[in-house]
């Protein structure tokens, strides 16, 4: 049974299974009746240091950067319209292959082109992320996200990270971004140039 978080609230996933080294986050939401506009949701992941921003903006995991340069942190692809059961997006981490100096991954679910479009999460039910454990597809964790968000559109969903004790952390955040996706990877250092 999954560990279902509220916001703010965090597990050691290391606890629920035991060995663990690599996850994938799952993704999912599903748009309300709207306008007829299309809505296109994207996951993304930021491979944060100490400073609390990206190692370098090939650590801003996207549709048009799939993969760190050092394979720990994947986009498992993009799902345009959120139809269908079960998760849109995927952002797998193997912790085994993170480097020491990453302080935490971020993963966040934008609007595309939300500000332009007048778009945001007010729009956007059933949202959620879950951790599965990649050795036996056992999903540990899941939040989902209330409806607090209505004016946003950009959101991070969960941060990943190593604890003290060097276990596997996930925390929900829940946390909406006004300026979108620009505004989000800006404060996480990347360079958008």
């Amino acid at each position: 049974m999954a560990v279902s978080l509220v916001k703010g609230g965090n597990v050691s996933l290391s606890k629920e299974a035991p060995g663990l080294s690599s996850v994938t986050v799952g993704l999912g939401w599903d748009v309300r009746k709207t306008d007829g506009a299309a809505f296109d949701l994207d996951a993304s992941a930021f491979v944060l240091g100490d400073d609390e921003k990206v190692l370098s903006d090939a650590h801003f995991i996207f549709y048009n950067n799939k993969v760190t340069p050092d394979g720990s942190v994947t986009y498992g692809g993009d799902n345009r319209t959120g139809e269908g059961d079960g998760d849109d997006e995927t952002i797998k981490i193997d912790f085994a292959k993170l480097p020491a100096n990453v302080k935490k991954v971020v993963v966040a679910v934008t609007i595309y082109e939300g500000v332009e479009r007048r778009q945001n999460f007010g729009s956007v039910s059933n949202a959620y992320a879950r951790v599965i454990n990649d050795a036996d597809g056992k999903e540990l964790a899941r939040f989902d996200l209330s409806e607090d968000s209505s004016t946003n559109s950009a959101l991070i969903f969960v941060e990943l990270y190593r604890g003290a004790q060097g276990d596997i952390k996930v925390k929900a955040i829940g946390e909406g971004w006004q300026n979108g996706l620009a505004g989000l990877a800006g404060t996480m250092g990347v360079n958008l140039g």
